[in-house]
């Protein structure tokens, strides 16, 4: 008896303890779901994001952002995830979880805090409003499908939701007009024609019109007739006019109320609204006197770097004429063709491939390719990464704008395929997305201070990566590098300390060795956005600092490939947080 009731009291106690263990772990499994919602949800607000990614889902979809309706529905989105996660017990969480916490608290707290200024009655600009991102997808070659008949008719319906949002955008300029949510005129100059461009010609020759041109063979006679049809009536008679009304708009009505002043403290938006970009694009709470103090002894350092370089290859003038002769230097225009410049970029990437294993551990499965900037965006576009999808089988594309090829100068081009290409944009955002570790919405955030920061870091690799042998190569990566410490300086200038965009332009002049043209259309980015341009370098000195603490602190237990390693597999992540992590590895390293 007294053996039945002791073993009922031993099954009891393992009962007991097994409950207890399911209380415990319902948190982690609770947050798990949390974040799969979260991502689910998202892709719901941001239809584009999932074409992006390979999911087909919601081809057909493209909110309107700019809606009261669609405002309250994404502020209510991050609302209840913030409260949700104050109910998690960090402590019940695996580390990734606890990472995954951190990062979305901070993605809910910025995301409302951007949601209390009116930056929506300014929503077109020349580089980084909606209409140029969705004009990419019209030509066929992007992340929106056209494979099936179903892809064309899905992209028709995303056209016309497009067509709403860009009427609205209208609306909301008119209001703006009236209270001071205005752009420069400068700005408003450069936007024109990019919707004007779109409002006229042929329908054959239209950017909308291109899926047509290249239908899959498999469609039958009458498929490809009602789509051709289709296509037709949508670029003749909702794409041509919509973008005509625009032009029109832009060029009379907005022209009027431009405003004659460059920085974004000028408008109602005033200087809380600069605060929070800072946030926003540095992850930090520098200020920006902070960060226009730290980019006057960049640029003081980088300048003495290329005094060197200067000196090695005998130039006998000052540093502003040695800019002058690395811009119109014709021995770096070498090419007729763009098919060379696309040869050259290739041959970059075969240099380096012996060197990559030497210092990454991991590397993308997806797909890699170098394509010119399409011709619609490319007078006004700088170089970009397009990433592939998430499955892989949309690859990652380096854009490279070459308008005037005759003209395309050479002597940045490795830091840049290095910056955008590999082992930068391509690697980091191509390893989140593949990671098996990550919970999906992590695979396809985008913090600026962590991407542009790691992409900048790269370019310091060159040396390592086999590159940088012509001393013209190497003031290319400096170039590189001052143009970043440059942007701490005017565009906290322009936004902070009264630069007008003449003055910005001016210092550039005097500091780099980019053409006049290309100067003034990165005046102009920073601009229309405001912070975003702080990222890269603030970024880039975080890793360099953590890679040196880490190779002082360990010395020859000090893994440069297991350092990247600990940079990638995290996915885009705010600065503060990728220290902890860094820090920690350091820690548990030197043990």
């Amino acid at each position: 008896m007294r053996r039945l009731v002791l073993f009922s009291f031993i099954i009891l106690l393992i009962s007991c303890k097994n409950e207890n263990s399911k209380k415990e772990q319902a948190p982690a499994l609770n947050f798990a779901e949390l974040l799969k919602n979260y991502s689910e949800e998202g892709l719901e607000l941001d239809p584009m994001k999932a074409t992006n990614a390979g999911d087909s889902r919601f081809n057909t979809e493209y909110p309107n952002v700019l809606s009261d309706e669609y405002k309250a529905k994404k502020k209510a989105y991050y609302t209840k995830y913030k409260t949700a996660l104050a109910e998690i017990d960090a402590s019940l969480l695996t580390e990734t979880e606890k990472m995954s916490k951190a990062v979305l608290e901070w993605d809910c707290d910025i995301n409302l805090e951007a949601m209390t200024f009116k930056k929506d009655l300014m929503p077109i600009d020349q580089m980084w409003s909606k209409n140029l991102d969705f004009n990419q997808y019209a030509g066929g070659s992007n992340a929106q499908p056209f494979k099936t008949v179903q892809d064309y008719k899905d992209w028709l319906t995303r056209v016309d939701a497009y067509l709403v949002w860009l009427n609205t955008a209208i609306d909301k300029m008119k209001e703006g007009m009236e209270t001071g949510y205005v752009l420069p005129k400068s700005l408003i100059v450069k936007v024109v024609p990019q919707f004007k461009s779109l409002s006229e010609g042929n329908v054959e020759d239209h950017l909308y019109f291109s899926p047509i041109k290249n239908m899959p063979e498999s469609f039958t006679e009458a498929e490809q007739k009602e789509l051709t049809d289709a296509y037709t009536n949508m670029v003749q008679n909702k794409i041509m006019p919509a973008h005509k009304q625009m032009a029109e708009f832009l060029k009379v009505d907005y022209m009027a109320k431009g405003r004659a002043s460059s920085g974004i403290n000028e408008t109602p938006l005033g200087d809380a609204y600069y605060k929070h970009q800072i946030k926003k694009y540095t992850t930090t709470n520098m200020t920006a006197d902070e960060i226009h103090e730290l980019g006057l002894r960049e640029v003081a350092r980088i300048r003495s770097e290329m005094e060197a370089v200067k000196a090695e290859v005998g130039f006998k003038g000052d540093l502003k004429a040695f800019f002058d002769h690395v811009r119109t230097n014709k021995d770096l225009m070498p090419f007729t063709e763009r098919s060379q410049v696309i040869a050259f970029y290739d041959s970059i990437h075969q240099v380096m491939k012996p060197q990559i294993d030497k210092l990454f551990g991991n590397k993308p499965k997806t797909p890699f390719e170098v394509r010119r900037t399409e011709p619609f965006r490319e007078k006004s576009a700088a170089a970009n990464y397009n990433p592939g999808s998430l499955d892989g089988t949309r690859p990652g594309i380096f854009y490279t704008p070459i308008p005037v090829v005759e003209e395309y100068n050479l002597f940045d081009k490795e830091d840049l395929f290095l910056h955008e290409a590999i082992p930068g944009h391509h690697f980091q955002i191509s390893l989140a997305q593949e990671s098996t570790e990550l919970p999906d919405f992590r695979k396809t955030l985008w913090y600026s201070a962590y991407g542009e920061g790691w992409a900048l870091y790269t370019e310091s690799m060159g040396k390592e990566l086999g590159l940088y042998k012509d001393p013209y190569q190497y003031f290319g990566m400096l170039s590189s590098e001052i143009h970043r410490a440059i942007r701490l300086v005017v565009d906290t200038g322009l936004h902070a300390k009264g630069w007008t965009r003449e003055q910005a332009i001016a210092y550039s002049l005097e500091n780099e060795a980019e053409a006049e043209d290309s100067i003034i259309s990165e005046i102009e980015r920073y601009m229309a956005n405001p912070g975003q341009a702080l990222s890269y370098k603030i970024g880039q000195l975080k890793l360099i600092e953590l890679r040196a603490k880490g190779e002082e602190a360990l010395g020859d237990k000090f893994d440069i490939r297991e350092f990247h390693n600990q940079v990638l597999e995290t996915g885009c992540i705010p600065l503060q947080l990728l220290e902890e992590k860094i820090n920690t590895w350091i820690k548990k390293t030197g043990n």
